[in-house]
């Protein structure tokens, strides 16, 4: 008879996983957003130009400053959010990367150690 039931592991990590869609998801929607208004500046920035309101260098400028404005608020917010799925993976006991391949160090040693001892038994 085969136990159906999830483990705890098995429910973390379908906890980890959805939590990491669900980031994923809103990471994704704010920068369509941010693309979008990025995209609305910018028509409205070339109506301007041509409607002769301001200078088309002074456009450019101002299309420039935003570009740059939303590479560093992206950044930022991708700073934010990789910090906090860090700290709920944390809360949850999720190991990270550099745990598994510490373990797997560990492991390949004290098998080596293994063999080494079976040899000299031998």
């Amino acid at each position: 008879m085969t136990d159906t039931n999830p483990t705890p592991v098995d429910e973390t990590a379908e906890g980890g996983s959805s939590l990491f869609s669900l980031a994923r998801k809103v990471m994704l929607a704010t920068v369509g957003a941010v693309a979008l208004a990025q995209e609305e500046a910018e028509t409205f920035i070339q109506k301007l130009v041509e409607r002769g309101e301001i200078a088309e260098q002074d456009g450019r400028k101002l299309i420039n400053d935003l570009k740059e404005k939303r590479k560093a608020k992206t950044q930022q917010v991708e700073d934010e959010l990789d910090q906090r799925v860090a700290e709920v993976l944390n809360r949850m006991d999720v190991p990270t990367k550099s745990d598994i391949d510490e373990l797997s160090e560990k492991i390949t040693m004290l098998t080596a150690k293994i063999d080494e001892l079976k040899d000299t038994q031998a």
